[in-house]
């Protein structure tokens, strides 16, 4: 059906077209007119299909242009959702390592409480010891309140009483100080703190390495370590402090290229932008073959 139509508009426009030359009088005819007349039923049949071409063609620009637009609008949206999605996955990794370190600080918190539970059931165990010889103590007592006995032998057993409680003092004394923890040497002390370190046990490699700077065993490394971990911690304004103190101990160290870096990335964060910049560009200048240095010309940009 559909090819007879085109058939027949093919050959009404063909024929359309040996009319249209032919000169007519007055400019009856003329499809090129404003406002064609004196126009044979073929001519009204092309005029016709101009007309509908003409609508077809507008209304087929006014769709690409939705088109367009709607194309334009798919973008925005698969921008808008391309960055949320990267901002999920940060999310993710920032939930991630607060998982971690709360981890961390439960496994602190648990074995505190086991220590803790440890020392309470010692000294209930001391108590119950206490009880029972103070049960007997009692009883000496009232036995001697049940029974006469002489002056001398009186005074014979309340000796025998204070020597039993020097005794006892004595022993409790003893106890006491078996049962405080043994002080070990500095150096296992930072053996310690580098393995607490290690597995991120941050609480207790702050502990070690504070206990190292009372010693003033290697208190530059020291003061570097707590400074790293207040910067993984996020608490840049400590770290920078430790940072700081380290540097003034001993600034040929190993490190000082990545403590450099860390302090210059510390004070971008808490929004001290030039003194970053500067401790950036000294990192660049004094260790200009290292890693930080290449790192620092990113911060730099």
């Amino acid at each position: 059906m559909k090819s007879n139509i085109r058939t027949l508009l093919l050959l009404t426009f063909v024929s359309s077209l040996s009319f249209a030359s032919e000169p007519s009088a007055f400019g009856a005819g003329d499809l090129t007119a404003p406002t064609p007349y004196g126009l044979t039923q073929s001519e009204k049949v092309i005029l016709q299909t101009k007309d509908t071409l003409k609508k077809v063609a507008i209304n087929t620009k006014s769709q690409a242009s939705k088109l367009d637009s709607l194309r334009e609008r798919v973008d925005g949206i698969q921008s808008v959702v391309e960055n949320l999605s990267v901002r999920s996955h940060e999310n993710k990794l920032e939930l991630q390592k607060f998982k971690e370190e709360n981890r961390v600080n439960l496994d602190n918190i648990h074995e505190f409480q086991t220590r803790l539970a440890e020392k309470v059931q010692k000294n209930q165990d001391e108590i119950a010891k206490l009880q029972t010889m103070i049960f007997a103590l009692s009883k000496v007592v009232d036995k001697m309140n049940a029974q006469y006995v002489s002056k001398e032998a009186f005074n014979t057993l309340v000796k025998d009483i204070n020597d039993f409680k020097t005794l006892i003092a004595k022993e409790m004394q003893s106890r006491k100080k078996s049962v405080k923890p043994r002080k070990i040497s500095s150096a296992q002390l930072y053996n310690q703190a580098k393995a607490n370190f290690d597995k991120r046990y941050y609480t207790k490699a702050i502990q070690n390495y504070k206990e190292l700077i009372k010693r003033k065993y290697k208190p530059a490394y020291a003061h570097y370590m707590i400074g790293e971990m207040n910067f993984k911690r996020k608490n840049y304004a400590q770290a920078i402090s430790y940072f700081k103190k380290s540097a003034s101990l001993y600034d040929k160290a190993s490190y000082m290229p990545k403590l450099l870096l860390h302090t210059a990335i510390a004070m971008d964060k808490t929004g001290d932008k030039a003194h970053a910049k500067a401790f950036y560009n000294a990192v660049i200048a004094k260790y200009p073959h290292s890693k930080e240095a290449k790192e620092a010309k990113k911060h730099l940009g």
